[in-house]
């Protein structure tokens, strides 16, 4: 059975797109951690980070810099904050979570945007990939 994010990636489930090319898609997280908290996958599905082959985890890490940076530049922060974790969804994600304080990686700590504020982020972010 697919992924909540094959299902993204497919366009079955709608997100609000950060970058994306061939291999991977950055998109925002809808529950975040912090403004700006983005999640960055293969766009092949494998549950773990290391059963990536190397050149798909060294992609996907060149790739969640790419956008990383482009966070850094539209959100303000101290820092942009990254973690794989890949509990919840058996799909490999980087969070990439612009950090102020240590509570911002914590995940139990939550911010609310609404459809408009993801929207625009979105949109600010997608425009400063390089």
């Amino acid at each position: 059975m697919p992924t909540i994010f094959t299902k993204i990636i497919t366009g079955e489930i709608p997100c609000y797109k950060v970058a994306e090319n061939e291999n991977y898609l950055a998109f925002l997280d809808i529950n975040p951690n912090a403004k700006g908290h983005t999640l960055c996958i293969p766009k092949k599905e494998e549950n773990k980070l290391f059963d990536l082959d190397e050149d798909a985890y060294l992609g996907l890490m060149s790739f969640s810099r790419k956008v990383a940076k482009a966070l850094e530049k539209t959100v303000d922060c101290k820092r942009i904050g990254m973690s794989v974790i890949g509990l919840e969804v058996p799909h490999v994600h980087v969070h990439l979570i612009p950090l102020n304080e240590m509570k911002d990686a914590t995940f139990q700590h939550k911010v609310k945007l609404t459809d408009k504020e993801l929207t625009s982020l979105a949109k600010a972010i997608r425009a400063k990939i390089e």
